[in-house]
Parts: C-alpha cells; sequence; structure tokens
C-alpha cells in the first residue's frame, strides 16, 4: 500500500492562503476592482499605493487560488469575490473576516495551549480592553450575522411574541432583524458596555433605538429582566463552563413567562465531539482566546435545558454553508 503525502502537505500550507485573502481583503484589492473594473497591476498599485513588485506578486498569487481572475495582464474579482469580498454588498463578509485575522497569531500557539491548558492571549483583548480589538470583534460578528439572518430568521417562531431578551447578544443584528420583521416585538440586547457602545451606532443607523433597547452589563452577574417571552442566547455559551451554562439557562427560564420560547444557536457537535471537523476546530479556537471555551454537543445542551425546567427541546444544524445549530425549547 503506497500512502500519498499530499493530504499532510496541503495542510502545512494552508496558512498561505488564509493569509494571501486576510491581506487582499485589508488592502482594499477587492473593493478597488469592483470601482475600476479590470485593471493591471501598476494601476492596481498607484490606486492603493503600494510597490509594484509586491503588488504583482500578491495580485498573481490571489488569481492561482481563484480569489481573481487574470486576462491579458488585467484583473477582475472572481465572481465569488465579488459577491462576498466587496464591502457594501449585500453578501459582504469582508467585515466578517476580520475576527479571524485578528486571532491567526493565538493560532501559532496551539502547543503552548495543549501544555497549559489556559488561553494564549489575554480574553479581554476584544472584549474593551483593546478599543480596536474590540471594534474590529463587534464589527465582524456583525458581518457574520447579516450573513446569517436570512437562514435563520425563517426559523424564528417570534411572530405573536412581545418581549424578547438577547443575552450576550453583542452588535444587536438579530434583535434588529427580528424587531425589523415583527413590529410588535420590543427587543433588549445585553452585553458589556464596551460591545453595547458599538452596538448602539449600529442599532441607530437602521432606526431601530425605540424597540431595540440596550442594557451595557456582564451577563454573568447583571440580573436578567423579567416578562420575557423570547430568551436569545446566540453565539456565546461555548465560551463558558458547564456550570455557568446552566446557570444562565435557569436564569432565562426564571426570567421567561410561561409558554415562552428560548432559543440557542452555537456550533455543537455530535457526542464523539469530532463532528463536525469544523465545530471541532472552534473549539480549539475558542480555548486559545477563551478561559472555558471549547464546544458543547447537541445531547449535553438537552441534558442542561432539561433540567433547567424546559420542555419540547428540538435541535438542528443549520442549513450550509452555516456551521451553527440552532435547538430551541419552551418554559
Amino acid at each position: 500500500m503506497t500512502l500519498d503525502p499530499s493530504r499532510i502537505m496541503r495542510m502545512a500550507s494552508a496558512f498561505q492562503e488564509s493569509c494571501l485573502l486576510f491581506a487582499a481583503s485589508d488592502l482594499g484589492i477587492f473593493a478597488k476592482l469592483a470601482e475600476l473594473g479590470p485593471a493591471d497591476g501598476p494601476q492596481l498599485a498607484h490606486a492603493l499605493g503600494l510597490s509594484e513588485r509586491g503588488a504583482r506578486l500578491v495580485l498573481d498569487a490571489c488569481a492561482a487560488v481563484g480569489l481573481l481572475q487574470k486576462e491579458n495582464g488585467r484583473y477582475r474579482n472572481a465572481p465569488d469575490a465579488a459577491a462576498f469580498l466587496v464591502p457594501g454588498r449585500p453578501g459582504d463578509l469582508s467585515g466578517a473576516l476580520r475576527y479571524n485575522r485578528d486571532v491567526y497569531p493565538a493560532w501559532g500557539k496551539v502547543a503552548e495551549l495543549a501544555r497549559t491548558g489556559t488561553p494564549v492571549e489575554n480574553p479581554e483583548l476584544h472584549l474593551g480592553e483593546n478599543p480596536a480589538r474590540t471594534r474590529s470583534f463587534v464589527l465582524s460578528s456583525h458581518g457574520k450575522a447579516m450573513a446569517m439572518v436570512p437562514m435563520v430568521l425563517p426559523l424564528l417562531n417570534v411572530a405573536d411574541r412581545s418581549q424578547l431578551l438577547d443575552v450576550g447578544g453583542g452588535p444587536g443584528t438579530f434583535s434588529v432583524a427580528i424587531a425589523t420583521a415583527n413590529p410588535k416585538i420590543k427587543c433588549m440586547v445585553l452585553d458589556l458596555p464596551a460591545v453595547v457602545a458599538i452596538a448602539s451606532e449600529l442599532i441607530a443607523q437602521k432606526g431601530h433605538t425605540e424597540r431595540v433597547t440596550l442594557l451595557p452589563g456582564d451577563y454573568h452577574t447583571t440580573p436578567f429582566p423579567s416578562g420575557n417571552d423570547v430568551v436569545l442566547l446566540f453565539g456565546m455559551l461555548h465560551q463558558e463552563s458547564i456550570e455557568t451554562i446552566r446557570d444562565l439557562l435557569a436564569r432565562a427560564y426564571a426570567a421567561m413567562l410561561p409558554g415562552g420560547l428560548l432559543y440557542v444557536m452555537d456550533m455543537m457537535t455530535d457526542q464523539s465531539h469530532i463532528n463536525p471537523p469544523f465545530s471541532a476546530m472552534f473549539a480549539v479556537n475558542m480555548a486559545l482566546t477563551k478561559e472555558h471555551g471549547w464546544v458543547f454537543s447537541d445531547a449535553e445542551l438537552k441534558q442542561w435545558v432539561t433540567v433547567a425546567g424546559f420542555r419540547d427541546f428540538s435541535v438542528r444544524p443549520l442549513p450550509p454553508p452555516m456551521p451553527h445549530w440552532l435547538a430551541s425549547a419552551k418554559k
């Protein structure tokens, strides 16, 4: 039997494509090509203030991996780059890439994580301590959420609901989308002061400051407002210990009216904790930056939700390409 080393070699160099993508996005290459149309290397270098030699090397590499197309010495955005990497376009993911770029250095310290079991960088960097990292993190979360809204919103049964609590709601993107689609509902986003300060800008841009309000605080200790008929726990339980998850579910239950709905959206795995592979990798990502970062299984979540008192638990993976799972339960 002859073994092929190709898979291992591809893994060894996979970081190169990531770096190329981050650099091209940060340099404004996709945006400039959308503005200019097909352009040659010197044109783009002059327009972006780049070295002609450096620009040519980066542009050719982008064309080689399919981010750009090159014909007769002129470059244009590939169709998927035009759809998802040009700022301001409906499918824009350029903001969402910023988080991946920011945690890239931490991934170089996976061995340190294995040796110590503790984060390799200060977990507070993107939660208020470093304003630039915090803003990048919140805007990245907003970009990812905007891409997910069309798939998630139809799965939320909130048409007849009146009060929603969005725990750890970050930029408030889902609350704004829910309020837009359901004129009777009022939403409250609870998150850290540095995070909601940025969320306030995004909510104001959508004109929803009256129906999407902000509660600056720490969801570990800040009392949950009562009278909710919907509680969202979206994309935040993966950074918490089992004890904290149980506490948050119990407090959500206590703050909810009878018949209220709980929605949990997060990365999850099956009971093996290795499938799907993306979630297993995401668990490492979270452990690199959070003391209790990990990914739980759908079966573990069902147990915690049931112990908290909820009934009618259900869970499903979101449609591709979204890697998240969505769970629901009722009080």
